[in-house]
């Protein structure tokens, strides 16, 4: 299926669009693509909470529709995913087009655009957000949400307003960058107010950057809100200060994951491999394994107190702490899954719950 080519021919079809969204009534059955029950805090790829915020969506191809086969191969179900949501989106947009018209705010066959804000969420704790962020997020008419932002943040959002759901895990792409930036263009083109909701902070390891790039090139302006990024977040939570005098002089955040084809995010051992600084590794659970032997390799002590937090700041938070040399093997003993955040510095040890312990036993501290 042709289905980049689909959304791109959203651009054509909203070059006059407006603001004004249409009501669901009537819930129905949602078919919802191999859907399962999480107890995750977050909104994960099939999880019933993501078919339900995202109902509106499926409408017409449930009124269509009378039985859902589920697709054996990420890559089909994420095509008839996509291929489900395109009338009701298109139907948005004409909506929003006629909307603009009505209300006078088009002249010579274009309308001005709406607004598009990306707005950081934090790493999960609906009470880290910043006021202007929830004010944006209760003015909006559409927003794509990621995978990170916690179901507690979406439950802030209008019940008029329409969410879509655009998030990534390993393995599975709800929708290419490249789709996301479409969407993006057609919805703010249409006179939508549009928010972009990532965790943490928009331009830390959120491609926040790209998108703006790309819709400012396409005359669309672009407001970021920033939010609290894990490391800082979850650091506190912990109370680890980043840095500290005489302790820790820098902070360095590196990604653990690369981009598909790109250089080996473990480069930077030699240079990381810092006794005076802390060192934040984001989406680095695969790759630590390898990441540790690399630091110790270049001098940083196996001795380094060093963290790893699951689901930081949220009820069902986890952390392991554990020296630098027993991390991995602590990580995979307590099955730790995304997302963690890994934290290696001799700042861990201030930290109020860093093992006081002759022995320097590892620790698994629950929420």
């Amino acid at each position: 299926m042709a289905l980049i080519q689909k959304l791109a021919s959203f651009s054509s079809l909203s070059s006059s669009h407006s603001r004004g969204i249409p009501n669901s009534s009537n819930p129905q059955r949602i078919c919802s693509l191999s859907c399962n029950s999480s107890s995750s805090p977050f909104t994960e790829k099939h999880s019933v909470k993501r078919y339900e915020r995202d109902q509106w969506v499926y409408e017409y191809s449930l009124e269509k529709t009378s039985s859902c086969p589920v697709p054996s191969d990420s890559r089909s179900i994420r095509e008839d995913d996509i291929a489900l949501q395109l009338p009701e989106l298109k139907k948005m947009l004409q909506v929003l087009r006629d909307k603009r018209e009505s209300e006078g705010k088009c002249s010579g066959g274009k309308c001005a655009a709406g607004n598009v804000f990306l707005v950081g969420t934090g790493p999960g704790d609906p009470e880290l957000l910043t006021l202007k962020a929830v004010r944006v997020i209760k003015s909006a008419d559409l927003l794509l949400y990621d995978r990170l932002v916690s179901n507690d943040i979406l439950d802030l959002v209008d019940p008029h307003a329409r969410l879509l759901y655009v998030g990534k895990t390993a393995g599975y792409h709800s929708r290419t960058q490249e789709e996301i930036h479409e969407l993006l263009l057609s919805f703010a083109e249409a006179g939508a107010t549009v928010v972009r909701l990532k965790g943490g902070d928009p331009l830390v390891f959120g491609r926040g950057g790209e998108e703006m790039d790309f819709l400012q090139q396409q005359g669309i302006q672009v407001k970021v809100v920033p939010g609290i990024t894990a490391a800082s977040g979850i650091a506190a939570e912990l109370g680890i200060p980043l840095t500290h005098r005489g302790v820790a002089i820098s902070v360095r955040f590196l990604t653990g994951h690369s981009r598909k084809g790109g250089t080996d995010p473990l480069f930077v051992a030699e240079n990381a491999a810092d006794p005076d600084s802390t060192l934040v590794v984001y989406m680095g659970l695969s790759t630590f394994p390898s990441l540790a032997v690399k630091l110790m390799n270049h001098g940083l002590s196996p001795h380094t107190p060093a963290a790893a937090i699951e689901r930081g700041t949220t009820p069902q938070q986890r952390t392991v702490f554990a020296e630098l040399k027993d991390l991995a093997e602590e990580i995979a003993s307590a099955q730790l899954a995304s997302p963690t955040l890994i934290i290696i510095g001799k700042v861990v040890a201030l930290s109020p719950f860093w093992p006081i312990s002759a022995r320097e036993e590892s620790c698994l501290v629950e929420a």
